[in-house]
């Protein structure tokens, strides 16, 4: 988290746009945080976004690039769909790749194994503000939250946290 992907998707639509390509950006629906409409970084960039409730949803006539954000959210479809895409089009796939308790997260694992070009983003720590943090922290009531807890549960801020490995710790 706060690592820039979704300014960092936003910044390579942008430069597919420059290049007259044609762009489209699907999110799942489960994420609402800012806007039902668009995918907004954490520094209030925004793009244009379709909410989807299934990959399946994900349509790629008339464009070029298709992008997805928090990916990580998506069951299995979003396999096949990404597989299907690849053969025709750019794709642009973002999301966490861990959960807050460390494990991996949704289907990216396989996303990851699937992509010709990775990017991994790590954020500060806003802990001890070293650059290194590639962990999420959830927070509950001040502390971190039980490792037990239920895996997707859409937060910002005040819910989450980006954490080194020093510093992220079992609740």
């Amino acid at each position: 988290m706060y690592a820039g992907k979704s300014e960092e998707l936003i910044r390579r639509l942008r430069r597919a746009e420059i290049a007259n390509q044609k762009t489209i950006v699907y999110k799942p629906r489960i994420d609402d945080r800012y806007d039902k409409s668009a995918i907004v970084s954490h520094s209030g960039l925004k793009a244009e976004a379709y909410a989807i409730n299934t990959a399946y949803e994900i349509c790629s006539d008339f464009y070029d690039v298709v992008a997805i954000d928090e990916a990580q959210f998506f069951n299995s479809e979003i396999i096949d769909v990404v597989n299907q895409l690849t053969k025709e089009k750019r794709v642009i796939v973002s999301g966490l790749d861990l959960t807050f308790n460390k494990q991996p997260f949704g289907y990216m694992p396989q996303l990851l194994a699937m992509a010709k070009f990775i990017v991994k983003l790590r954020s500060v720590c806003q802990k001890c503000g070293t650059e290194d943090a590639m962990y999420t922290q959830r927070i509950l009531n001040g502390k971190p939250a039980p490792l037990d807890g239920e895996t997707v549960k859409v937060g910002g801020m005040e819910q989450y946290e980006a954490r080194c490995e020093q510093c992220w710790q079992a609740g």
